[in-house]
């Protein structure tokens, strides 16, 4: 936890956010297809060993083609990018994740090893083997690939729920926390439902079967689906689980959590409604076409279920450790002295390009503390947040950003820097013009040092807690 600074990568008019949020959402929704799919072809192949199905054992062999095709290989290359873009956003993050938890990353992989061992065995020779054989290696693949998602989700929840983690600092006090059972038990039921969407969809697609063929394995399929009806009680459980003004993000307390949350659970309930009445109950054939539908359906669910979960974290990304700007407390109150910019030692690029030396510190003091969450004109751009707000308004706001709202960290860095972040975004509200007059009142910079005091350096959740709101 020393090292405060590292090399910033530059993601242009794409939020640094959205683009590690939309790979994760991608992968996510892979890997809990293999999951699932795991699951599912173990139900199917002991169809074919238990009742003999013939149809059951053609469609194992070509659903898992259809696994290996998609989740194998695109989850593996999102699975590389997930690893490659959270380096590049928030290292600090990853790293503390790691150093945490390096044991159990460790044996994640090595059930990850084991699932794609047993895949690949699979998928190669599972044709020609006898149903023991083949039974005994959807098994270790469906084992693995779940015991996967059990290392992660651990890991994952912490990040929300570290519980006493923070006063023992012991690794199964932070993997065992309070939202890991329902975080868990819900993904589980979620692979579960996106396994057996897709495996309505093989059937449609899959050569040479009858109608009645295609029917028959959808409704056999959609006995996955029947424990959906369990994840109205697990999405309960899981927000009572995490912290109370977490809860008040999805609630109304943000515009953006509250529409993502209602994509997901809307989503959700369309899926249910459908699957549990019209599949499960009336026993409905469903073609290609509507069976994509309700997958596409599952994945915007996907994508709102993990919008929530990255943003209830705000504005930690590990709670009460670890701001999103990748800085703990303590470092706020150091840099509240000392300047965010004093002593980084990677250049600001292109900084002749500014009229002013305090332009080019403001430039600097976005790429260390804004860049994270904001563009300057494009995905949440600070231009289009800030563009109405007055200078004296820019001053308090920024100075006390943690009481400007809530889910931003407080500022870290000195009277000086706010300005200079003030007088840039200014600067770049007016147009950029080639000059600009430096802002060095005295007396503007000891209001702003007022301001900071005022502020302190606790979270703005913090600060309401202590005020009893």
């Amino acid at each position: 936890m020393q090292d405060l600074y590292y090399p910033i990568n530059d993601f242009g008019s794409l939020m640094k956010g959205l683009a590690i949020g939309g790979l994760g959402i991608v992968h996510v929704f892979l890997a809990q297809f293999a999951i699932g799919g795991g699951l599912l072809m173990c139900y199917f192949q002991w169809l074919a060993q238990a009742r003999g199905s013939r149809l059951a054992r053609e469609f194992t062999d070509g659903y898992f083609k259809f696994i290996v095709l998609v989740s194998f290989v695109v989850g593996a290359i999102t699975g590389v990018g997930m690893w490659f873009t959270s380096i590049q956003v928030s290292a600090r993050t990853i790293g503390l994740m790691v150093e945490s938890f390096h044991w159990l990353w460790a044996i994640e992989w090595t059930f990850f090893c084991l699932e794609i061992a047993s895949g690949y065995l699979f998928y190669r020779y599972g044709p020609r083997l006898p149903d023991a054989a083949r039974m005994t290696l959807l098994v270790a693949y469906a084992i693995a690939a779940w015991f996967s998602l059990f290392w992660i989700n651990g890991i994952l929840a912490w990040q929300l729920t570290p519980g006493r983690w923070h006063e023992t600092h012991n690794i199964w006090d932070g993997f065992f926390n309070p939202s890991f059972w329902p975080s868990l038990l819900f993904r589980t039921i979620t692979s579960m439902t996106i396994a057996a969407l897709a495996a309505c969809v093989v059937a449609n697609v899959l050569p040479r079967l009858a109608r009645e063929d295609r029917e028959q394995l959808v409704h056999i399929s959609a006995r996955f689906l029947i424990p959906m009806v369990l994840m109205p009680l697990l999405a309960i459980w899981y927000f009572l689980a995490i912290p109370t003004d977490s809860r008040s993000w999805v609630l109304g307390g943000s515009a953006a959590m509250t529409l993502f949350f209602a994509l997901g659970a809307g989503s959700s309930v369309l899926v249910g409604a459908y699957a549990i009445f019209g599949l499960v109950r009336q026993q409905l054939f469903i073609n290609g076409a509507t069976a994509l539908l309700l997958v596409s359906l599952a994945f915007l669910a996907t994508a709102g279920g993990e919008f929530v979960r990255e943003g209830v974290r705000k504005p930690f990304t590990i709670r009460q450790l670890l701001y999103s700007n990748s800085l703990t407390q303590s470092e706020v109150k150091r840099l509240r002295a000392r300047g965010c910019t004093t002593d980084d030692p990677y250049p600001l690029q292109n900084a002749d390009r500014y009229p002013t030396e305090q332009l080019a510190k403001g430039a600097h003091v976005f790429r260390n503390l804004c860049s994270v969450c904001h563009t300057l004109d494009a995905s949440n751009g600070l231009v289009h947040l800030t563009g109405s707000w007055s200078v004296g308004q820019l001053r308090i706001n920024v100075a006390q950003l943690q009481r400007t709202k809530p889910f931003m960290p407080p500022f870290a860095g000195n009277a000086d820097e706010v300005e200079s972040l003030v007088q840039w975004l200014k600067w770049n509200t007016a147009g950029r013009p080639a000059t600009w007059t430096a802002s060095t009142d005295a007396a503007v910079l000891a209001k702003i040092d007022q301001w900071l005091e005022e502020a302190g350096t606790e979270s703005g959740l913090g600060l309401l807690a202590k005020e009893g709101k």
